[in-house]
């Protein structure tokens, strides 16, 4: 059972060689960190059983009133209440706290339609409140019926 940054020691056929135009780059983001592995830039949790769970993006951080805090931390909180089917997190500008509140947005599960939405933002600002810190808590959550899909590309 341990965390920690997602790095792959061989090369496989369609890793990316550079950056375009920026070669520095490259070698400062995926190869400088971990010198002799390929770092990725997301997080991983490996169980005891040996299976991996990736955790999102290490450098998907919100900056609250001088805490640092991961995007993927939050979610995984929401996401273990009963009601809510998966989540999204983001900060957003905060005239106090600099890049301090944390913006939820989470589509609820079928069954749970019928469940209120001051209850529901009561008992997840609770629950991340206990499982993370207060400063964690969202000061705004949007209930959806879905997240948002990028539409596919067109070709040409």
């Amino acid at each position: 059972n341990i965390s920690g940054a997602l790095c792959i020691s061989q090369a496989w056929p369609g890793m990316a060689r550079t950056i375009y135009n920026d070669h520095k780059r490259f070698l400062e983001t995926y190869l400088n960190p971990y010198p002799g592995f390929f770092f990725t830039g997301d997080g991983v949790y490996r169980t005891s059983e040996g299976y991996y769970q990736l955790t999102g993006r290490l450098d998907d951080i919100i900056n609250i009133s001088g805490h640092r805090l991961g995007t993927a931390e939050v979610e995984d909180v929401v996401n273990h209440h009963a009601a809510v089917a998966e989540s999204a997190v983001i900060g957003y500008p905060h005239e106090i706290k600099g890049e301090g509140k944390v913006l939820a947005f989470l589509p609820l599960e079928c069954p749970s339609w019928g469940y209120c939405t001051a209850t529901l933002t009561a008992e997840l600002r609770e629950l991340i409140s206990k499982k993370i810190a207060k400063y964690a808590a969202p000061e705004y959550i949007q209930v959806t019926r879905r997240l948002a899909q990028h539409p596919p590309q067109q070709p040409g």
